[in-house]
């Protein structure tokens, strides 16, 4: 069983699925750490333009807990911490996949401004 809070009851799949998901900023940090691997809390801000330090951290611990992400810390000093993607957090990637494909296709067929960080 997931660490997550989160346990419905649901509607249905999808229902859960945004349970998830839901709130701006943590499909776009999924999306993040699947492109670029393994990342510091300050590359993700900086791939992410726009997100503030507390809501970053907000959605990386509930992304962390719901057990999408991971987070290694390193006994160093200073310290290290970085995160990147579980077995799950990886299947939502795909599953998100076809999502962006018709984002962008809206994007392109709207003439939708496109942020580029």
């Amino acid at each position: 069983m997931v660490r997550g809070t989160r346990n419905g009851p649901y509607f249905c799949g999808i229902d859960a699925a945004m349970d998830v998901i839901s709130g701006k900023w943590k499909v776009l940090i999924l999306w993040e750490l699947h492109h670029h691997g393994v990342r510091r809390f300050a590359e993700l801000r900086r791939g992410l333009p726009g997100v503030s330090e507390k809501m970053l951290t907000q959605h990386v611990r509930e992304l962390e807990e719901d057990g999408l992400v991971r987070r290694e810390v390193y006994p160093e000093v200073p310290p290290r911490v970085e995160y990147s993607l579980t077995d799950d957090g990886t299947s939502l990637n795909a599953s998100l996949a076809s999502l962006g494909l018709w984002g962008t296709e809206r994007i392109r067929r709207t003439g939708a401004a496109k942020v580029t960080p």
